[in-house]
């Protein structure tokens, strides 16, 4: 028998119903031909549907959950309260821009400083996961029924895969030496890249995840489902917040052992 997600908390059912908001907006601009993109000054881009869908985001939260404050990547901080919705609009901007389907809007419950409610809607893949801190991670694909994830069973770094994300931030960030000794370390390594490289591994399909030069925004809403699907969820000194500029997420039973060989190639 299939198993069936729990019933959904006030706070879930509305970060659902903030994706499909965001959804909404965002998938008919997605290849348009009259899509406007600018350059932010840290050099990124930001194209007319990611400020349009946090435009619409906050307004709704701001409508619905006054009392709770905000975070987004492209309008910055609104801070009220003890509760703060964490919002990424479109994670993958620059595969949005050039029609790669590989972005999602993220959405994550910072409640005292924990994030408690995460989830990623990416609807160029047909694709959505969620999870809610007790309540197990799930993710459905085409409009299927919900299925729960579970991280792998990988126990061994030679049998793992690893998705780097960017040997650029690995090398700005001076972890190029960690980065080749992991991949002489595990069995297969790729760069999947953002928001996917983690909902793989919450799938069971990738073993290990890790990048640098990342926001709360970046990480906030794919930490509770990594961990509700049985991984680990750290930056890559070990601490569990998403405010750390880094981050390291394995199915954990290879989380020490890849933090020893990082920590060990930094000290050669």
């Amino acid at each position: 028998m299939t198993e069936q997600p729990p019933a959904q908390s006030a706070d879930l059912a509305f970060a659902l119903a903030l994706a499909d908001l965001a959804d909404g907006i965002s998938l008919p601009r997605f290849r348009s031909a009259d899509l406007r993109v600018d350059t932010k000054p840290d050099r990124t881009f930001v194209t007319d549907a990611d400020t349009a869908v946090e435009r619409a985001i906050r307004t709704l939260i701001e409508s619905e959950r006054p009392n709770d404050g905000f975070l987004g990547e492209e309008s910055g901080r609104a801070d009220r309260g003890e509760r703060r919705w964490i919002v990424d609009p479109i994670d993958g901007t620059s595969n949005f821009l050039r029609g790669v389907p590989n972005w999602g809007t993220l959405i994550a419950l910072e409640e005292d400083g924990e994030v408690s409610v995460g989830v990623v809607s990416a609807p160029a893949l047909g694709a959505r996961w969620w999870a809610e801190t007790g309540t197990g991670a799930w993710g459905l694909q085409d409009g299927a029924d919900p299925r729960r994830l579970r991280v792998s069973g990988v126990e061994r770094l030679e049998d793992a895969s690893l998705s780097f994300q960017s040997i650029e931030q690995w090398d700005q960030a001076g972890y190029l030496d960690p980065l080749i000794a992991l991949s002489r370390a595990v069995w297969r390594d790729r760069a999947y890249g953002d928001m996917w490289a983690y909902m793989a591994l919450a799938e069971g399909l990738v073993d290990i995840v890790a990048e640098f030069d990342v926001k709360p925004y970046d990480l906030a809403a794919l930490a509770p489902i990594v961990r509700e699907a049985g991984g680990t969820f750290t930056d890559i000194c070990g601490s569990s917040s998403v405010w750390g500029g880094s981050s390291l997420a394995t199915n954990g039973l290879l989380h020490d052992a890849t933090v020893r060989v990082v920590e060990a190639a930094r000290q050669d």
